[in-house]
């Protein structure tokens, strides 16, 4: 049951952390909104580093950590660009077809599954696909943005999918040096490339949701960190996919993006798999 509320609060956490930063980068270039996302983290991460006295993590769990950390940022510079150019309601429960990665990692790796928790894993996972299907409108240039948001999202999603699989192993040893490292390996692209984009660009109002977004994000990963250190990999990880549900939710109320009824079933429906998980 810990396992899966850490989960949930970090899904939560993941969700508003998306939305502001999909938000964001529609407005400014996506290097920076992820320089801002993944600097905010990081100096998070250090600091409370520093106060605790963390010690190093053996090498593997540092090379663990690199490479989910390429993993992680690729995916997020696609999924941002996909919620920009998209439908958020649409992109992000695409881009949460990841899960289907480290679940059958977990499978092949020893986790037993009750016939419940199974029950609750097909239904998340049937539910984050209907929530994703839209029947594409509009003009051309429309369309076009459509398709290219949805093939950015599912190239999010194997990233995603990488990440929770290698993050899942260094979390054991360390999981602020994962939050730390996987941070660190993005800087030296991320840097050049967003302030290049970013004369002109970034105003004051933009720094509070970033900041917020960065802050919510680090958060969520730890959560998530912590949760695969409780409960198998291959519950925690779908349960933590379930992070399109909040940013669907914010896309409606403050956006007003509305829902086709086949998606709102698939929202229902990853809600019930996530009862059934927990029952399980």
């Amino acid at each position: 049951m810990l396992a899966v509320l850490l989960a949930l609060a970090a899904s939560s956490s993941w969700g508003l952390a998306d939305f502001l930063g999909g938000l964001k980068s529609r407005s400014l270039p996506v290097p920076l909104v992820l320089l801002a996302v993944e600097g905010t983290g990081l100096a998070l991460v250090l600091a409370v580093i520093a106060l605790t006295g963390e010690p190093l993590p053996a090498a593997r769990t540092v090379l663990l950590s690199l490479g989910a950390g390429a993993a992680g940022i690729t995916a997020l510079g696609c999924f941002y660009r996909a919620l920009a150019i998209g439908t958020m309601g649409v992109v992000a429960p695409v881009s949460a077809t990841g899960v289907a990665l480290p679940v059958v990692v977990g499978i092949l790796t020893g986790d037993a599954l009750s016939t419940v928790v199974s029950l609750g894993l097909a239904l998340t996972v049937v539910g984050v696909l209907l929530a994703s299907r839209e029947e594409p409108h509009g003009d051309a240039a429309r369309v076009a943005a459509s398709r290219a948001s949805i093939a950015l999202a599912l190239v999010a999603a194997l990233g995603f999918g990488a990440y929770f699989v290698a993050a899942d192993v260094a979390a054991d040893d360390s999981v602020l040096w994962l939050l730390a490292v996987s941070r660190i390996v993005a800087m030296p692209v991320l840097v050049p490339l967003a302030l290049r984009g970013a004369r002109g660009r970034l105003r004051r109002a933009d720094l509070g949701p970033l900041l917020l977004a960065g802050t919510l994000d680090v958060a969520a990963t730890g959560l998530y960190g912590l949760a695969t250190r409780e409960g198998a990999l291959s519950i925690v990880a779908v349960v933590g996919g379930l992070y399109p549900i909040v940013t669907v939710l914010l896309a409606r109320v403050v956006l007003g993006e509305r829902l086709q009824r086949l998606q709102a079933a698939g929202v229902a429906a990853a809600l019930a798999g996530v009862v059934l998980i927990a029952a399980g």
